[in-house]
């Protein structure tokens, strides 16, 4: 388990993290969330052992990170932002280095062997670094996380730079491990928080604002069983009207693009069947339906209410 107790860090008079406190557990993929600037990346600094908190405490399994420093950083795996390597390496050079690093010994053919698998290296895994895409320059720094097969794995912006099936792909990797790891995603792409976390943590001025399941905050968006439906041939003012004077709805808004887009809100949590309602008005007055369903919430919305009023400016990531 991960231990975080009022965490801190000060830079002179300026407060970058302000008192954090957090368990994570075995089997959780937590997302961590936050505008730049909301202290995201000092934490998990502070996290990884790379800078001293100026308050606080870090236990990972027990383990102190200042305390215990070895112990502790020896079940961590670490993907930092931007995922810096020795350009001039090839893969199998980088992860030889790193595994030696890490003292693997006799362990480290087999494991450099199954991560370059894992992350679909092979095509490149004798190519220097430098000439690689982004996209594989950020699977090369993804294998060095997982190479000693940590207990913490703590990923920063583990997606940035990779295309669509890359993406799925790492995402599924991370899944995957997540089985019997700690994993932390500290990202600004909300989707990916829905794909992979199991738990979403919102932080801004270095304090946590939320600490709930994606679908627990998703409930708490305005748009929680709002009814979204696309029309065709549509008469855009005579529908609005209809649309506004159904029992239950505090607002219609209309796609920017005027395309004929609707999304009812609900004006309470007694709104569930609000879709049935639409569904009869379509019926009623003849509309021809391209699309019609009832949305769960959205993440970006709570995340804007939640950090707009809780940010402020010149703050240090």
């Amino acid at each position: 388990m991960i231990t975080i107790e009022n965490l801190k860090k000060a830079f002179g008079g300026f407060m970058a993290v302000d008192g954090i406190t957090l368990n994570v557990s075995p089997g959780e993929v937590l997302g961590f969330l936050g505008p730049n600037g909301a202290g995201k990346s000092t934490t998990m600094k502070m996290l990884t052992g790379f800078i001293k908190p100026s308050g606080g405490q870090i236990c990972l399994f027990g383990f102190d990170i200042l305390s215990d420093a070895i112990r502790a950083k020896e079940l961590i795996g670490y993907l930092p932002e931007g995922a810096p390597a020795y350009g001039d390496m090839t893969p199998v050079q980088f992860l030889t280095f790193v595994a030696d690093i890490r003292g693997m010994g006799v362990r480290k053919a087999q494991r450099i062997n199954d991560v370059i698998c894992r992350l679909e290296l092979n095509n490149v895994a004798n190519r220097p670094i430098d000439t690689l895409s982004k996209g594989y320059k950020r699977r090369v720094g993804i294998a060095q996380a997982i190479l000693h097969d940590p207990k913490v794995l703590i990923l920063d912006e583990p997606t940035d730079g990779l295309d669509p099936n890359q993406k799925h792909q790492v995402r599924e990797l991370i899944r995957g491990l997540a089985k019997d790891k700690i994993v932390i995603v500290s990202t600004h792409i909300l989707e990916e928080v829905t794909a992979v976390c199991t738990r979403a943590v919102i932080i801004a001025n270095g304090r946590v604002l939320a600490d709930a399941t994606p679908s627990e905050l998703e409930n708490r968006s305005r748009y929680h069983h709002a009814v979204t439906v696309s029309l065709k041939d549509d008469d855009t003012d005579k529908t609005l009207k209809v649309l506004k004077s159904l029992t239950g709805v505090k607002e219609v808004e209309v796609s920017p693009d005027h395309s004929a887009r609707y999304t009812l809100i609900p004006n309470s949590e007694q709104s569930s069947d609000l879709l049935a309602a639409v569904n009869k008005l379509v019926q009623e007055n003849g509309w021809v339906v391209d699309e019609i369903f009832m949305e769960r919430g959205r993440l970006d919305d709570v995340f804007r209410q939640l950090t707009t009023q809780n940010t402020r400016r010149g703050e240090i990531a």
